[in-house]
């Protein structure tokens, strides 16, 4: 049976005009889905619920675990510190939604690919911290904000020998776009950075005691149709979802007697 991947929305909570305005609106780049339904996978949108034990029901419904990427920025307030930079921040409901998660995801060792924003998220959820523009507080840094279209590969990374990404990609570095302006700053506990950029950024991390536990600052849903190592990523991806031992069934709903 073909793997179902939950994939996490972006939310507008009624605060931005471009994603529906006052009406709160889930939105979602359509590149995410068609990945994951072209190589294989059946791709599930989640709802951003908040009562936890719904949250663990609806882990419970699939292989894998995509944290997609996002126009605004985590609150620093997440990681310990004051916000320094007038740009948006996810809302609330997402930011929640996600972080928790992330420690779900962990416990029951769901593969679980996390794209941009999801890997600084990945990251936060373990304590780690966040550059909160790259431009303003790291010196001599790459241009991390491609001006060409995210089709087209920015920079390269070099990836960490003995990493899962090594393993997948099987090369020492690699070509990737780049649309961001924050970065993994300090690692999360538990997790190793598996690739950087020239400048030193960090463009990957990892869980070493998880089977599958990947993040990516760059987008390869905007470049698995073009370049092969990009879509091995979520060819890796897929295949640990479908060998996840079987699903636990659901109890079994109890009848109301009138």
């Amino acid at each position: 049976m073909k793997p179902v991947i939950g994939v996490t929305p972006d939310f507008n909570a009624g605060d931005r005009q471009e994603w529906g305005g006052k009406e709160p609106t889930y939105f979602l780049r359509a590149r995410y889905v068609r990945a994951i339904e072209e190589l294989g996978g059946v791709p599930l949108i989640l709802p951003l619920v908040a009562d936890r034990a719904a949250r663990r029901r609806l882990l419970r419904t699939i292989d894998g675990l995509l944290l997609t990427g996002s126009g605004p920025d985590l609150d620093p307030a997440l990681y310990g510190e004051q916000q320094h930079y007038p740009f948006p921040i996810v809302a609330q409901r997402r930011a929640s939604f996600e972080l928790d998660l992330v420690h779900l995801a962990t416990r029951t060792h769901l593969p679980t690919l996390a794209i941009c924003g999801g890997m600084q998220t990945m990251n936060v959820a373990f304590g780690g911290t966040l550059y909160q523009d790259l431009p303003a507080q790291v010196a001599d840094v790459l241009q991390h904000r491609q001006t060409t279209p995210a089709i087209r590969l920015s920079h390269s990374v070099s990836i960490t020998p003995g990493t899962l990404l090594n393993r997948i990609v099987k090369r020492p570095r690699m070509q990737v776009n780049s649309s961001h302006h924050q970065s993994v700053k300090g690692v999360g506990r538990a997790l190793i950075a598996s690739a950087t950029a020239p400048d030193g950024i960090i463009e990957a991390i990892e869980h070493p005691g998880h089977p599958f536990f990947l993040g990516l600052q760059w987008h390869p849903e905007f470049l698995f149709e073009r370049h092969q190592l990009h879509r091995r990523l979520f060819e890796a991806f897929l295949r640990a979802a479908s060998r996840r031992p079987a699903r636990q069934p659901l109890p079994p709903q109890r009848r109301t007697t009138t």
